[in-house]
């Protein structure tokens, strides 16, 4: 059953991973169009966010590689510490993701804000914290089952 839950949890990861690439390194001018109201899309800070975004990107690939490579080479880890340590890491990336737009949820809330929590962005922000405890929540069965 922990086996299960790891390649499935794995598999989200890489699909969540692979979005995220998609969205700030393949769409990223559309992506910042969603973040940057339409008035100020004509300013040379508008096109620094699309090149941004490619970098982000580029780590949404290599975190959707690494899922990838574990699901391919489940048998090479062996010992529970190890998968816990590998998820807890995963968390990490989602969970930094995540805590980058809380102040600006907050700010949201007073009717600021640099972006808008809505939509796609909310959608981002909550699957964010979703797989943040998904991964925790799996490294802590290995951290129980070790």
């Amino acid at each position: 059953m922990l086996e299960i839950t790891l390649l499935l949890t794995l598999i989200a990861n890489a699909l969540w991973f692979a979005g995220g690439f998609h969205v700030f390194h393949v769409r990223g001018e559309i992506f910042a169009k969603i973040v940057v109201p339409k008035e100020d899309r004509d300013t040379p800070v508008f096109q620094v966010l699309v090149k941004s975004g490619k970098f982000l990107g580029g780590f949404n690939f290599a975190l959707a590689m690494l899922c990838v490579l574990l699901l391919l080479s489940i048998s090479l880890f062996t010992d529970p510490l190890q998968w816990a340590l590998l998820l807890f890491v995963i968390a990490l990336a989602h969970g930094t993701q995540f805590a980058g737009n809380v102040p600006v949820a907050i700010q949201n809330r007073k009717g600021e804000g640099v972006w808008q929590v809505t939509g796609l962005m909310r959608f981002i922000f909550v699957t964010d914290f979703l797989m943040t405890v998904l991964n925790l929540f799996v490294a802590s069965l290995f951290l129980l089952n070790g």
